[in-house]
């Protein structure tokens, strides 16, 4: 995550999570840590995955003592496995042991979904279908979560509702209709901005196509009624696939014929990878 990103977004919710974890002391170290004392602690995989987030990780300890080094046996896309070694912590102990919750949190979470992400776009692989992840993130941690989808090779949908015209089921309802909805998008975006509608049956694909939408997302619809409204498409505007996709059924929409295929559960279904802060030791003075 490159340092623009950090200074904008990464560090205020960083500290956001550890003011949420130590809203005062941290009791339990300062009971048996009350001075500072140099240390070491590795940081290992308990199962096999892709990690993402090793950046976020170091950032937390620095945040709470910049002196704080970390070192990484691997880099965020790697395959991991499970009893590897994946990097050290060299730090004031305190630091290495407030900060071990935190850290972990991000990393495991990060890494799940970019391992869950990894396995679901094997399952695309050849078929020129894009994967995209969607705005189903939990709060705060987009930025994060968004990251870790595009490390475990998906692509990333807008990022929030100012990036860019998707009209769903109840904008429409509340703009009266398929057509009266992209005609209202089209008068008041930006002549640069694609407008994107979900359609939920056939009749309202063919009013979208009409009205000039230029990306369809055709939502919870069976297989054959998309087989039908890409047809009915037929190249006009692109196609986008969406409705409770998952990696045990998204291999049934590789012969659709849709450009892309969304999915929630990249984000909001991945378990965390399980890694873990061990074998932590006090440093003598020679290796501090």
């Amino acid at each position: 995550m490159n340092e623009i990103m950090r200074l904008l977004h990464v560090d205020p919710l960083l500290l956001q999570a550890l003011r949420e974890d130590m809203p005062g002391e941290d009791v339990s170290t300062n009971a048996v840590m009350p001075c500072a004392c140099p240390g070491t602690v590795d940081l290992i995989a308990k199962q096999d995955g892709i990690v993402a987030g090793l950046d976020v990780f170091a950032r937390v300890f620095t945040l709470l003592d910049p002196a704080t080094e970390v070192e990484f046996f691997c880099k965020d896309g790697d395959a991991v496995k499970n009893g590897e070694k994946l990097g050290v912590v060299n730090g004031d102990i305190r630091v290495l042991l407030s900060g071990e919750r935190v850290a972990l949190n991000y990393l495991q979470r990060m890494s799940g979904i970019a391992t869950y992400t990894h396995e679901v776009a094997a399952l695309l692989e050849g078929t020129g279908i894009t994967l995209l992840d969607t705005r189903k993130t939990s709060p705060n941690n987009r930025v994060f979560e968004k990251y870790a989808v595009r490390v475990g090779g998906g692509c990333n949908h807008r990022t929030g509702l100012s990036d860019g015209v998707l009209l769903k089921d109840n904008h429409i309802g509340a703009a009266g209709g398929v057509a009266k909805a992209v005609a209202m998008a089209k008068a008041y975006a930006p002549f640069v901005r694609k407008i994107e509608i979900e359609v939920e049956n056939l009749d309202q694909t063919r009013e979208a196509v009409e009205a000039g939408a230029d990306i369809i997302m055709l939502d919870n619809m069976s297989d054959a009624d998309m087989r039908a409204a890409v047809q009915l498409i037929a190249g006009r505007a692109q196609t986008e696939c969406s409705g409770n996709v998952t990696k045990e059924n998204i291999a049934r929409l590789k012969d659709i014929g849709v450009d892309f295929v969304s999915s929630g559960a990249l984000t909001h279904s991945a378990p965390i990878l399980d890694l873990s802060m061990k074998h932590l030791r006090p440093l003598d003075k020679e290796e501090a």
